[in-house]
């Protein structure tokens, strides 16, 4: 079986692995205030040029988006997000859950635009109903898109009019900066929001996130909450060891050097599958890929391959995800096109 089902499902890069092995054995103080976080945040506010700026290492990408709208909001403050947003539609109600509610906004592409945040804003009238007071995006999107640096400008200057903050989902934040065609920078995208998150789970790492925080208040008793929600790890140096690695050498880390082997090898998949004139779900960037397929070729292809079915069955057809990884072959890639095509040519 060959995996395109999520970009985690292997384990972490060896070089990751050998320095949890090599630190294993030491003795540090625990949840996260041990030397390998401090450095690895050390290291993140180098590459960033935000030097006073929080930096928490987190277990997940869902603790991230709860703790910090936990931490962030008043009991009577709401989120804006596009519909497809990961924390309104893959989260099962857990910001919800913590007194928040998610204003979900049809998007395009996957991507909220200013004029989306305007919109909820209409729904929001007097001390009757939840006043807006974050917009949460993800970079990439959910269905692959990227915000280009105008698209992240205009959001960041719709919330200062707003006086809203900006969080950004960064869970492939790698990829996003890596794919052909991306205009913004890490340091650019700190500066334009109040918090993000470099996504480690899903490019190398065994586990783990680390949070960004550039809003002080933001960032107040940030800790406090961390425990509160059950986000405070008590060996965190597991994290910081790994982020040492991650991101060793900048711009030049294996972190990006990952991220974008995994888009080149998305781009292989989706100039092949275009050849064969076959349409797609969105319009991605990254490393996932949502061609859309006959029934019958989806189910011949689950025989072999491992993947998402994203959407329901329309007109005959399913609307598929493939996600390409830090371990992903090309011949991972050649072997799924080679298949298509033969499936193509029995039809």
């Amino acid at each position: 079986m060959i995996y395109f089902r999520s970009d985690y499902s292997q384990g972490a890069h060896p070089k990751v692995l050998e320095a949890l092995m090599k630190t294993n054995l030491e003795h540090t103080d625990g949840y996260g205030l041990d030397m390998h976080c401090e450095h690895a945040g050390q290291m993140i506010r180098d590459l960033i040029g935000i030097p006073d700026c929080g930096v928490h290492m987190m277990t997940g990408g869902t603790p991230c988006n709860v703790t910090v709208i936990a931490a962030s909001l008043r009991p009577y403050e709401s989120v804006v997000a596009a519909k497809s947003g990961h924390a309104y539609s893959h989260e099962t109600g857990a910001v919800e859950a913590t007194g928040h509610r998610i204003v979900a906004m049809d998007s395009v592409n996957g991507k909220l635009a200013p004029e989306l945040i305007d919109l909820a804003w209409e729904e929001y009238e007097d001390e009757h109903t939840p006043l807006p007071r974050m917009v949460y995006i993800s970079q990439p999107t959910e269905i692959g898109s990227v915000y280009s640096k105008a698209e992240m400008t205009a959001l960041a200057e719709k919330c200062r009019a707003r006086d809203m903050l900006l969080y950004v989902d960064g869970a492939r934040l790698g990829s996003a900066l890596t794919c052909e065609g991306n205009d913004l920078s890490i340091k650019e995208l700190a500066a334009l929001c109040d918090a993000f998150y470099i996504g480690g789970t899903k490019n190398g790492a065994l586990f783990g996130e680390a949070l960004v925080i550039k809003n002080k208040q933001m960032n107040d008793h940030f800790r406090h909450m961390m425990k509160r929600q059950c986000s405070l790890l008590a060996k965190g140096r597991l994290i910081g060891v790994q982020f040492e690695v991650l991101l060793d050498g900048g711009m030049d880390s294996i972190y990006f050097s990952m991220a974008a082997h995994a888009n080149r090898l998305a781009a292989i998949l989706r100039d092949g599958l275009a050849a064969m004139q076959i349409s797609f779900y969105s319009d991605s960037q990254t490393n996932q890929v949502f061609p859309v397929l006959p029934v019958n070729v989806v189910r011949s292809l689950e025989k072999e391959f491992f993947f998402y079915e994203w959407a329901p069955e329309k007109n005959g057809s399913i609307p598929i995800r493939l996600v390409t990884a830090w371990g992903s072959k090309e011949s991972d890639v050649s072997a799924f096109l080679n298949r298509v095509r033969e499936l193509q040519k029995k039809a």
